[in-house]
């Protein structure tokens, strides 16, 4: 009776009423997507879409720097601009560090509106924080491109001046009225940028829940809902929670930076004691060591409560993918920790789709062929 009661349960619109009810999601139906893998096959789709492009380009990158990768990604959007499509850039004002500004220069001649979001100044925090750490790109509101990819030589070649490889990391292309709803988020970022929105003002007029009535065993998938991270938010932090709580196989997470919150290891602690598959891959060399050092403060708590833990054998694993009893899928920007969940701007798809998540459940067993897995015998546990 309790299988029956939570087969009844999955097959109903609990996913898309769940994510608007926690993290103010929209959710939508029609939607095609697919998975895209490391740096070049994103550059690669990006490229393509702002090729195919008749009207509106907008590109918001936390990281977009002024190397080959950038210069291919920027030869396009002026392309775009050339022929008469309104393309506008949002990059982050840490995040672009280093970028010359004859690339910037060179943007803006071209008839591209640029803006920076959030450079230093005499406000709270002095600008420091927030910052706007989403990656996403969406040309004609048709086609939207979102995931843990920056645009710079890292996704491509790697950092390291020997031995050097491409980071490993994972985007979405979602075609279809999703799309639309990440137009809707960079325009809103947009306007943060110009100083003429206030954080939350867009979430203050009174408005009823679009697609929380969708039933994914009757609407066309693939379902797709954008959550759009703000500060003190937490929107991503309670879909996971709301996934344990819904799962019954496996969730399987792959993070670049993950320092969890206690509420979040509870989460996942009470699913793998309640016989759930829950597995975690994180890189073993991190750009940012000192956060390894943290990610493995958690290791003993979690393996003797039976998560299983790996640690990624390449040069950089920068995902921020889950992928839940292989039918949710969730792919963007945001990192579990501090940061990423409570404090900056970021930008999530979460998806219900059964294709899409054998597809994700496939590529994160590839992945722990290239990892070593964490036992409690090993000497990276902390006493």
């Amino acid at each position: 009776m309790l299988v029956d009661r939570r087969r009844a349960a999955a097959t109903g619109p609990a996913f898309a009423r769940g994510l608007w009810r926690i993290a103010a999601a929209d959710v939508s139906s029609g939607n095609r997507v697919g998975l895209l893998r490391d740096g070049p096959a994103t550059f690669d789709a990006m490229c393509a879409a702002i090729d195919a492009a008749e009207t509106t380009v907008v590109l918001e990158a936390y990281i977009f720097r002024s190397d080959e990768a950038g210069h291919r990604i920027g030869d396009a959007l002026i392309a775009a601009a050339s022929r008469g499509v309104q393309v506008r850039v949002l990059s982050d004002w840490i995040g672009m560090r280093g970028m010359q500004s004859s690339f910037i220069a060179s943007l803006k001649e071209a008839g591209i509106q640029h803006r920076a979001f959030n450079p230093p100044g005499l406000r709270a925090w002095f600008g420091l924080i927030p910052r706007d750490h989403r990656k996403l790109l969406v040309c004609d509101s048709t086609v939207g491109i979102t995931g843990g990819v920056g645009i710079g030589n890292e996704w491509l070649t790697g950092k390291r001046k020997r031995r050097r490889s491409q980071w490993r990391d994972t985007a979405v292309r979602i075609q279809g009225p999703a799309a639309g709803d990440m137009q809707q988020a960079v325009d809103t970022m947009w306007e943060r940028a110009l100083k003429r929105e206030r954080r939350g003002m867009h979430r203050l007029t009174r408005r009823a829940a679009r697609g929380a009535h969708l039933d994914p065993s009757t609407a066309a998938p693939a379902l797709v809902g954008i959550i759009e991270g703000e500060p003190l938010r937490m929107r991503v932090a309670r879909a996971l929670q709301m996934q344990a709580i819904s799962a019954e196989r496996s969730i399987w997470i792959a993070n670049a930076y993950f320092v969890p919150s206690p509420s979040e290891v509870e989460s996942l602690l009470g699913a793998a004691r309640d016989g759930v598959d829950v597995r975690i891959l994180v890189p073993a060399r991190n750009d940012h060591p000192w956060v390894s050092f943290l990610t493995r403060r958690y290791y003993r708590r979690l393996l003797t409560n039976g998560v299983r833990i790996w640690e990624w054998k390449g040069t950089m694993m920068h995902a921020k993918t889950s992928v839940v009893d292989g039918r949710w899928v969730r792919v963007g920007s945001t990192d579990f920790n501090p940061l990423g969940v409570g404090i900056n701007y970021e930008l999530d798809a979460v998806i219900e789709d059964a294709t899409l998540g054998a597809e994700a459940e496939a590529m994160f067993l590839a992945d722990l062929e290239e990892s070593r897995e964490i036992t409690m015998r090993s000497r990276l546990i902390r006493q």
